[in-house]
Parts: C-alpha cells; structure tokens; sequence
C-alpha cells in the first residue's frame, strides 16, 4: 500500500476519474450518434452494433494480454503511454470516412482503452486502503455521470450540427489535456516491482491459472452476466428513439444530461452505501430496482420527449448504481501479489460482455419497410433475466482476505466479500 497526502490522493482519484471519463466518452458517444453514422456510411444496426462490439471485444482480448504484463511496469508509465495511444486512436476515428476505416479506428480505441480500464482499477486498488475504497471507486466512477452530463451531450450536439465526427476531434484535444495533467499529478507507482518478477515463459501459464482458481471465476462471470445485460439494451435506445418515436437527434443531448446530473449526484453516494451495508447487498437491491427502467424502455409506449426527458435520469440512475458496487466488490476479489493481473483481466471480461452484449442484441434488431426498429421488447426480457442471476449469482463472489467460516461439512470456505 502506497503511503500519500490527502491532496495527491484526491487529486489522483480526480485525474483518473477524467480519464476514465474519455474511455467513457469514447465509447458512450458513439451509441446517441447511431443514427447519423447509420445515415452517413449507410449501414445497417447490425454492423452498427458491430462498430460498437469492435471496441468492447479488442479491449476485452487487449486487457487479456495485459493481465500478463500488467504487473511487470510502473503503473505511471504504462497509463502514460497507453493513453497516448487512445488520442491516436480517437484521431484515427475522426478521420475514417468509411465503414472499413470506422471499424479499425473502433478496434484500435478499443486496443488502448482495455488496458487503461485495468489500469485505473489497479492504480486504486493499490492506493486507496480496502475500507474506503467503495467511495474511492464511485468517486472515479462519476466519470459516467460527468461523460453523461457533459461529454455525450456535447458530443451529440456537435454531430447533429456539423458531423459525426466532431465529438472525435474533441476527444483529440481533451485526451492531450488529461495526459500533460497526468504526467504532472501520478506520481511513480512501481512499489509492487520490489517483489520477485514472474518469467515471461510463465507470464501465460500464470494467466491461465488465474482464471482456474474458483473464486475468480465466479467473479469474472458476475462480471460478464452484468455488462452483457447493460449492452444489450443500451446501445440501441438513441436508434430506437429517433426511429420510432420521432425524438431529434439533438434532443438526445439533453436527455443524457438529465440522467448524468441524476447519475452524478447518486454514484458517491451508492459507494458509500456499499462501504456502509456491505457491496452484495447494495448491488442486489441495485439490480432489482433497475429492472423497471430497462423493461419500460425496452418495451415503450408513444411517449414523447419531455416524458423520456423526465424518465432518463431514473434508468441513468439504476445503470450507474449497479456498476459502483460491482467495481468496488471487484477489487477485493484477488491477494494483493495478482492485483493488477487479476484486474486487467476483469477489464477484458467487462469488455468482451459488452461486445457480446451489442452484438448479441443488434442480431436480435431488424428494420421493418417504415424504418422502425423491432425486437426490443423481446432484447428487454433478456437483459432483465441476465440481470436477474448476477443477483442470485453475486452471493458466490467472496473477497481474498474474508474470514474463513466453517461449512456444514465441517470444513472451511471464504465468507463473502463486504
């Protein structure tokens, strides 16, 4: 555990917190800018959820990769150089004007982006002590919110009015931003390379013990049972607002700023309450309660946009209040020698879920002869079962320093993580 002032640290979680927030944008702006970039490169939402899947699917297996260097550098200098790489990408996309360009340009953020998700975890997990940790997480995790209230509807707002790639040349200049500050505020974060490095010929033996030990897998597919509900619902509410309810594309700016301002004021908040109540039992509650924003807007009735503009922030509420615990219960999970292993790892199964989920649900979507969108309904159903079983299924993810409690057979077993 590092040893830093108050100031470094607050100021570190805010650091991190903006660069979570272009990862964030990144990924979040292109699902409100669906339909422009649909018209622009004619395309279908099936290849438009491919677009979205390139991304989540090369971070998940990027983040794999990772998870066998990750604990081999200072984190300080890999967050730097990874994040360089991310504004290359985002260059890249404001560039493409083709459907080929916009799918490597997507893969390439996506290359960047896994890495740099586990690196903000490991960087936290290594930083902040295990008590306060929840409301370190949803400190960083307002960067949804912030993404929400400001990036997304910015964003959209540039596209509608000049083109879709505007937001991504705002990305550029922001992400060079972010990087001069965080070459100033992180400090050196190479305690852990004290300890005894692993041979790179076992670099992937290791990392296929990771996934073999018990209590990690239950908690990687918590993780991909969550992210794979969220994204299938998710990417398609901007296409499906505009294709069969009329809602402009600009009016989806300040539908997103509605519920990031809901988002931003509940997601301290619900870390608190996971560090207070414990993390399972407040991402249980979490997940009951947002069963009804995602079947009610899965299965929508003619509603207009000043009813969806009172509705979003509750459903932006729900989504974000699932994540902060799931984040914090995560980084309790693995000893403190497989930290960074074992959250770069996670990282990749939160992205291959979330391109699973896009993918999975733009198969299920299909345009009738009047350009309206059908399947949602039965994509809604689907995502609120999976929701479902992450709930029953959370109770089985334990934390590595829980007490031991005996079993009925008189043995012993990890007690679950707080």
């Amino acid at each position: 555990m590092y040893s830093i002032t108050q100031t470094l640290e607050r100021r570190l979680l805010w650091l991190l917190m903006l660069t979570q927030f272009t990862l964030i944008m990144d990924f979040m702006v292109m699902m409100p800018l669906g339909p422009q970039i649909m018209h622009a490169l004619h395309i279908s939402p099936a290849q438009f959820a491919a677009a979205v899947s390139a991304y989540s699917i090369c971070g998940g297996l990027s983040g794999l990769l990772a998870a066998t260097y990750i604990d081999r550098f200072d984190r300080r200098k890999l967050l730097l150089a990874m994040y360089a790489l991310f504004a290359v990408s985002n260059l890249a996309c404001a560039l493409a004007d083709s459907y080929a360009l916009l799918l490597a340009s997507r893969a390439f953020a996506g290359i960047s982006g896994g890495v740099l998700g586990s690196i903000i975890m490991a960087i936290i997990a290594d930083v902040i002590p295990a008590q306060r940790r929840g409301a370190a997480t949803g400190t960083v995790m307002t960067s949804f919110a912030i993404a929400s209230v400001i990036g997304v509807p910015v964003g959209v707002l540039l596209g509608a009015h000049f083109h879709w790639s505007a937001p991504f040349w705002l990305l550029v200049a922001l992400s060079l931003l972010v990087w001069v500050g965080g070459s100033r505020i992180v400090p050196p974060l190479n305690q852990h390379l004290s300890r005894e490095r692993v041979p790179l010929r076992r670099a992937f033996p290791n990392l296929f013990k990771l996934f073999a030990n018990p209590r990690h897998l239950n908690a990687f597919a918590l993780t991909l049972m969550l992210t794979t509900s969220q994204m299938l619902v998710i990417p398609f509410i901007s296409p499906m607002l505009v294709a069969n309810h009329g809602i402009e594309p600009s009016q989806l700016s300040w539908m997103y700023m509605a519920g990031g301002v809901a988002a931003f004021f509940t997601s301290r908040y619900i870390g608190r309450l996971a560090d207070r109540y414990g993390k399972q039992l407040v991402y249980r509650v979490a997940v009951v309660v947002s069963l009804v924003p995602v079947l009610f807007i899965t299965h929508l009735p003619a509603v207009g946009f000043l009813a969806m503009l009172l509705f979003f922030p509750f459903f932006m509420v729900t989504m974000n209040g699932r994540m902060v615990p799931l984040q914090a219960l995560q980084t309790t999970v693995p000893q403190p020698e497989q930290r960074g292993a074992y959250l770069s790892a996670n990282s990749a199964v939160m992205s291959l879920g979330t391109g699973l989920g896009a993918w999975l649900g733009g198969l299920m979507l299909s345009t009738d002869a009047s350009g309206h969108i059908a399947g949602y309904g039965a994509v809604g159903w689907i995502a609120a079962g999976l929701a479902l079983c992450s709930a029953l299924w959370v109770g089985r993810v334990t934390s590595a320093d829980a007490p031991p409690v005996a079993t009925p057979a008189g043995g012993e077993q990890r007690s679950g993580a707080a």
